[in-house]
């Protein structure tokens, strides 16, 4: 899958009005300069932008008017009474929480600010207030000023009292302006572009990568609200991005110079201990299969595994119709909390000092923000764009369809509906071509998109009937980027859900030795879970198992069973499905594999330790004594089975159980393997 990349706009200040003090019990005249400082940076914000224009110059004035108290009173060196200090306190507050919002006012998305303009107009007002509130409760007399500052300071808190709510009419005249246009979408009608033209000049967004930079910003707000649960600021979001995409190819058509290389948000783990929580200490059963994190709602689908709830229902969302894990199609979609298993987690948690936040206890899961349903508005949007996008890629010449690979890429990055909308345009037969494609970067464009696009089930079908299998194997071969290369691979995975596309992918003649290659000299340890993943997904069929084994898969997946955990668990898993075949084992017999699988079962992931048992069982049941006398001869053996039995998962504790009646009836010397260790009861 696409690797995620930060954008150049995470790192500007987000509007926060918490409470910001300034360092603990600081000397009054610290205090001071601190204030005096402070004034100073706000007082070059003299210029505000084209939104809340009066209430950023109002507060910007206010506070430089304060710059001259602050001045005397620092270059006098005074002992402050108390009063005073507690009021300077409160000042430094309020002026920081001031700063943040100049700040966005300046630096964030100017759409997201329009539509909140009432709600930050009231801040200001509040922000003035307590500027007001805060010089009543200076004691003027007291302090070492001029007659003059003290006028000024008295007449700024008069002023400051007695100011009411700005509520600019050029702001809400701007405010009608965007939600009278997304109506219009809504109603299935084109907004006039003279009128999209001048609606955007007068926020001064006169250029593509201006606009590219507004929807950026919108991305980023939307990923922060995303943890605080409001739906309707979502969804308005939403609305505003799918809006400015459509104005974005209606403006400046296809931006191929401007456009800023860049794919997402990223959202940084500031908590320790949500960051300790995700961390290998979790024990793996406790972690979502998906997510790897520790699960906070852990339910069941009707495959029987468990997961994530945030995560299962992200990936249900997304329109697959299948499990995850075992890739069984799902007889319905429903899940069924796991109250044991939640309760050993919280109890865990409890044991090692790690929050929990159940989401299931009260608390406000994480909205999906990629697969949040489309309002009616956004939909007709994001289908104008799609209609538009595929326009350019079926007559443009080389660099408009490179660049526009490129904006379906992103487009199809998030949500079902934005899927669907690209498939309904007719993107994907002009998508297949470009998987021929000379330019690397079209290449990468085209297969990335198509990715994309095949996480909806009901594109898989159209994938293939475009003919695309046989280039995205070319790509998978060859493909001239190694992204390319294993996005092909995870292409191939999310078609091969489909058992019908199981039979057509595994029967093409290049398909595993490309696989198996790209999982030999992969480049990152994503490409090479991509390519194991693929081969599970394809080895499920099992006319499929001999070809991959033909392939030489077997060797190579023994020797990734001494990489990290997560490729180690992906090729134990191909492993014992080619294990129930009689090309399988004989593949594994000759392989040296016994001591590696003996040693995940003691030392390996739950999921590990469970299909080590499943390929040594297997192994074990074809007959051979030599496999058998083997394990006896390894002194760990019967100790990890007896401790499997106790801990493992229930197929594991299955496995464990047939595999210790097997070396029970052996005529070894059972017992002498069995010397130190506790006897347990077998179950029959």
């Amino acid at each position: 899958m696409m690797q995620r990349k930060p954008s150049p706009f995470s790192k500007r200040r987000r509007l926060v009005m918490a409470l910001m003090p300034p360092p603990p019990s600081p000397s009054a005249l610290s205090l001071v300069k601190e204030l005096y400082n402070l004034a100073q940076e706000v007082g070059f914000y003299e210029r505000p932008r084209m939104i809340q224009q009066r209430n950023q110059s109002n507060i910007v004035r206010r506070i430089k008017l304060l710059g001259p108290l602050f001045e005397e009173i620092k270059d006098c060196h005074p002992t402050l009474p108390p009063s005073a200090v507690l009021a300077f306190r409160e000042l430094h507050l309020t002026i920081q929480r001031a700063k943040l919002l100049l700040d966005e006012c300046r630096e964030g998305s100017r759409l997201w600010l329009l539509m909140q303009t009432r709600r930050v107009s009231e801040q200001f007002y509040e922000l003035t207030q307590e500027i007001a509130s805060e010089l009543s409760g200076l004691p003027l007399d007291l302090l070492e000023i001029s007659v003059e500052v003290k006028e000024q300071v008295e007449l700024l808190r008069l002023q400051s009292k007695r100011s009411t709510p700005i509520y600019e009419a050029s702001d809400e005249k701007m405010r009608a302006e965007v939600l009278g246009m997304l109506s219009e979408v809504e109603s299935k009608e084109t907004p006039d572009e003279v009128r999209v033209r001048s609606f955007f000049e007068s926020l001064q967004i006169d250029t593509c990568s201006e606009l590219q930079r507004e929807l950026y910003l919108l991305e980023e707000e939307m990923e922060s609200l995303s943890t605080g649960g409001d739906m309707a600021a979502l969804i308005s979001i939403k609305n505003l991005i799918s809006f400015g995409r459509y104005c974005k190819c209606v403006l400046f058509g296809v931006c191929i110079e401007e456009t800023l290389e860049v794919e997402a948000t990223t959202v940084e783990a500031s908590n320790d201990a949500a960051v300790q929580a995700t961390g290998s200490d979790v024990p793996d059963e406790f972690k979502c299969p998906i997510s790897l994190e520790l699960m906070q709602d852990p339910v069941i689908i009707s495959s029987g595994q468990t997961y994530d709830r945030v995560s299962i229902q992200r990936w249900i969302d997304s329109g697959h119709s299948t499990c995850p894990k075992s890739g069984q199609k799902l007889a319905h979609v429903n899940v069924i909390p796991n109250h044991a298993l939640r309760s050993l987690i919280r109890q865990w948690c409890e044991d090692h000092k790690v929050p929990y936040n159940s989401h299931a206890s009260g608390n406000k899961p994480t909205l999906s923000v990629d697969n949040l349903v489309s309002t009616r508005a956004a939909l007709e949007a994001t289908k104008l764009t799609a209609a538009f996008l595929v326009g350019k890629l079926a007559s443009g010449p080389p660099e408009v369809q490179k660049q526009v690979a490129y904006e379906l890429r992103l487009l199809a990055k998030c949500g079902t509906d934005n899927r669907v909308c690209i498939a309904e345009a007719g993107a994907i037969p002009f998508l297949v071509p470009l998987l021929s494609s000379r330019d690397a970067k079209t290449q990468e464009n085209a297969i990335t998109a198509i990715l994309n696009l095949s996480i909806c089930d009901a594109n898989k079908k159209l994938i293939v009937s475009a003919g695309a299998v046989d280039p995205i194997l070319a790509v998978l071969k060859s493909g001239s980027t190694v992204e390319s290369r294993e996005n092909a691979a995870a292409t191939l995975f999310s078609l091969s859900v489909v058992d019908e596309y199981k039979v057509l992918i595994g029967s093409k003649s290049e398909t595993f030795t490309s696989l198996i290659a790209l999982l030999r000299e992969g480049s990152s340890a994503r490409g090479k879970r991509d390519a194991a993943t693929a081969l599970f997904n394809l080895a499920v069929y099992h006319g499929n198992k001999g070809r991959i084994i033909a392939a030489g898969a077997v060797p190579l997946l023994v020797e990734l069973l001494t990489e990290d955990a997560d490729i180690t668990d992906d090729a134990l898993a191909v492993l014992a499905l080619l294990a129930s075949s009689s090309e399988g084992l004989l593949a594994l017999s000759g392989t040296g594999a016994i001591p590696l699988l003996v040693g995940l079962l003691r030392m390996g992931s739950s999921k590990g330790k469970e299909n080590s048992t499943a390929v040594l069982l297997a192994l074990c049941r074809s007959g051979s004594d030599t496999i058998v006398n083997q394990l006896l001869k390894i002194s760990a053996t019967v100790p990890a089975l007896y401790n499997l039995i106790t801990v493992g998962t229930p197929r594991a504790k299955r496995k464990a159980s047939s595999l210790l009646r097997i070396l029970h009836r052996s005529e070894r010397s059972f017992s002498t393997a069995l010397s130190g260790v506790t006897t347990v009861q077998l179950r029959h």
